[in-house]
């Protein structure tokens, strides 16, 4: 049998689904579904089906987290492919099906966005195996969802003649219709969903992607050779990789193709593209009303209300999102949810913070959270973990003063070494070079408060970081 490698496509913003997600913490790395993060649930499921350790293609400034939450469940990646720039999902698969193929190999690449909810994973492994004679012969197999209605934000997939079991050849790419031509297209019983996941051979696919895209295919392979290892990550060539024309594997090569199939299932798949699809997979309760966090809600229908801290209270709302997050409030209508994009484009247009990180930020050794920020100072609560270390560093424009919560910190101040326990702080004067490290086994958490004349998370200038960060 034909070895098979997942491939898990991690490079997505996820601006539908703001202001949970936001660019520095996407969707993919949020438990949206269940306990399980999306990138993790991805995982999850089809880890039975992988003959080998999976590749990740993700954005360059996300690769800690998607390395960290893939250890939290026991997955060790073969490799973390890392782009410079984003060039959608074409070049994404083209630069692992080239890594995957390096060594002489030709494995099945099974091809899978890391933000999708599939309910019934026993039968979507059943649908890969079924679709795996059809890819192991040549075929480029995408997995075609049975429509639910007469959905019209997705593209549909018009199937033809059957070329294997259940596989069938694709007849008509087809965009994302309108309300009536959507509802003749379920009715017809010939369409299906375009899900975007993928089972074939790496060099079918890179025959194809070459006939069709030769500079699109010449780009992809001058990154991957020019590709730096950088412990669990393969750092593409940032040159090569953004010189790569940008496009879908849709529009590159599946359009063009003659080897094209679709095996159209039916697994309670959702790709949670708006509050209105999470809506749908969420628990409901006899009102049609899905709350996560708490919430209290009193003649309400068919609403979604997510918290994340503070308590929530709707009274008397039909067909509601409300999203509250530590720094923003979304309220809308589930018709218009769709729409949150624009807003996000708004906010990016005033230069706003707000569409790329959340108030709290991840970081390789822990987490920050702006608790408070006045003028000439700020004040956060940081959280180290276990034997992680922040870079030495120094502030041209701010001083520092650090109160341990709890934990053991063990802090450079200049010349000094200290060790601090709970209830015990110290102070890091301006220009004084300085890192904090957790020597123990458990969080180290502290409040820092910032003082000075400017604050900015660029004021910091690294002498040594253990994360490769200038």
């Amino acid at each position: 049998m034909r070895t098979m490698i997942p491939v898990i496509l991690s490079g997505g913003s996820g601006t539908r689904l703001w202001p949970l997600s936001r660019e520095s913490y996407p969707k993919q790395f949020l438990p949206l579904a269940g306990s399980d993060t999306m990138l993790q649930a991805t995982w999850l499921r089809i880890a039975p089906l992988a003959s080998a350790a999976p590749m990740v293609v993700a954005n360059e400034e996300h690769r800690f987290m998607v390395a960290e939450q893939l250890r939290q469940v026991g997955c060790v990646p073969s490799a973390i492919l890392l782009e410079p720039v984003g060039r959608n999902t074409a070049p994404a698969i083209a630069a692992a099906a080239l890594q995957a193929t390096r060594e002489g190999a030709d494995p099945l690449l099974l091809v899978l966005p890391s933000d999708h909810v599939i309910k019934d994973a026993a039968a979507f492994q059943a649908a890969v195996r079924r679709a795996e004679p059809a890819a192991a012969q040549g075929r480029l197999v995408t997995f075609g969802i049975v429509p639910a209605g007469p959905e019209t934000g997705y593209g549909y997939i018009r199937a033809g003649a059957e070329v294997g079991e259940g596989v069938r050849q694709v007849a008509q790419f087809v965009e994302k219709p309108d309300a009536a031509t959507a509802q003749q297209y379920v009715a017809s019983g010939e369409y299906v969903w375009n899900s975007g996941m993928f089972l074939f051979r790496a060099s079918v696919f890179l025959a194809e992607l070459g006939r069709q895209q030769p500079a699109m295919l010449e780009a992809c392979r001058a990154a991957v050779e020019g590709a730096r290892r950088d412990a669990d990550f393969v750092r593409l060539d940032k040159a090569a990789f953004a010189a790569c024309p940008a496009d879908s594997i849709d529009y590159a090569v599946m359009e063009h193709t003659d080897a094209a199939a679709v095996l159209p299932i039916d697994v309670g798949w959702n790709d949670l593209g708006s509050w209105s699809a999470l809506w749908e997979v969420a628990e409901q309760d006899g009102e049609g009303n899905a709350h996560h966090g708490d919430v209290v809600a009193q003649d309400c229908r068919n609403t979604l209300a997510w918290g994340e801290g503070r308590l929530l209270a709707l009274l008397g709302l039909e067909d509601v999102v409300v999203v509250d997050t530590a720094d923003a409030v979304l309220v809308a209508h589930r018709d218009r949810v769709q729409d949150v994009k624009g807003i996000v484009a708004r906010l990016k247009a005033q230069g706003r913070a707000e569409p790329a990180t959340h108030r709290k930020v991840y970081r390789p050794w822990g987490s920050y959270d702006s608790i408070d920020v006045g003028d000439r100072f700020q004040v956060k609560r940081i959280t180290v973990k276990p034997g992680a270390s922040l870079s030495l560093q120094m502030h041209h424009h701010r001083a520092e003063h650090w109160i341990i919560v709890s934990g053991t910190g063990r802090i450079t101040r200049g010349e000094e070494v200290l060790t601090l326990s709970e209830n015990q702080s110290t102070y890091i004067p301006l220009g004084v070079k300085h890192r904090l490290e957790n020597p123990g086994r458990l969080p180290l958490e502290l409040i820092e408060v910032q003082s000075g004349s400017y604050l900015g998370e660029d004021d910091i200038v690294r002498f040594e970081d253990v994360y490769g960060r200038g």
